[in-house]
């Protein structure tokens, strides 16, 4: 089963560290992306922008909004789906990445959801 991983965090306490802090935090996460790939099942990754734009429906028309959907201090910075065997499996993968071990200053978190098997709708 393929699960979606949000990866979030607090983007104020994020931006505010120097260069040479954020530096040194993406060398400590390298350790952790480089288990995570070791498992074999990482389907994707990718980091994402700050910047968020949403598209709701208003008067019957798509209306487009600046910021993200739900009003909250942590946004998605990135997401890996994965495969895995259950939810359980999904966890123990999920864990090795670095927003599980690291972080926990700037809010980091992961979010981890099953991904919708069309047949089964």
């Amino acid at each position: 089963m393929k699960y979606l991983c949000l990866l979030y965090g607090n983007q104020k306490k994020v931006s505010s560290l120097s260069k040479e802090q954020f530096t040194s935090l993406v060398e400590k996460c390298q350790v952790h992306d480089a288990e995570l790939q070791r498992t074999g099942a990482v389907r994707s990754v990718e980091s994402l922008e700050w910047d968020v734009t949403t598209v709701r429906p208003r008067n019957g028309k798509p209306t487009v909004v600046d910021g993200p959907f739900v009003e909250t201090r942590d946004v998605v910075g990135s997401f890996l789906v994965i495969e895995a065997r259950d939810l359980n499996d999904a966890i123990r993968i999920a864990s090795l990445h670095p927003a599980a071990n690291m972080g926990e200053d700037l809010g980091w978190g992961i979010e981890i959801r099953p991904i919708a098997d069309a047949c089964h709708q």
